[in-house]
């Protein structure tokens, strides 16, 4: 434990983010496994798609796996409509 206050302060600040991340993180797991399922809507596309610019922003994810996962989602929505 740290003694010194600006130390501790620091520890509450990590661990708040760390929490914020792990669910961010997780809601955008679960909504890539509802955008990749058969018969996804565009509607939940569009979400999943909204989390992954908005996960990328923040720095949660790299930019370069967001439009990964993008352009992955977008080639079998488009394979399933065909």
């Amino acid at each position: 434990m740290p003694n010194i206050a600006s130390a501790k302060k620091n520890m509450r600040k990590s661990r708040a983010a760390q929490a914020r991340n792990r669910a961010q993180r997780s809601a955008l797991r679960t909504a890539l496994k509802k955008a990749k399922a058969e018969g996804a809507s565009a509607e939940v596309r569009t979400m999943a798609t909204a989390l992954l610019d908005r996960a990328a922003r923040k720095g949660l994810i790299h930019k370069n796996a967001a439009a990964r996962q993008k352009s992955r989602m977008a080639k079998r929505a488009a394979a399933a409509a065909a």
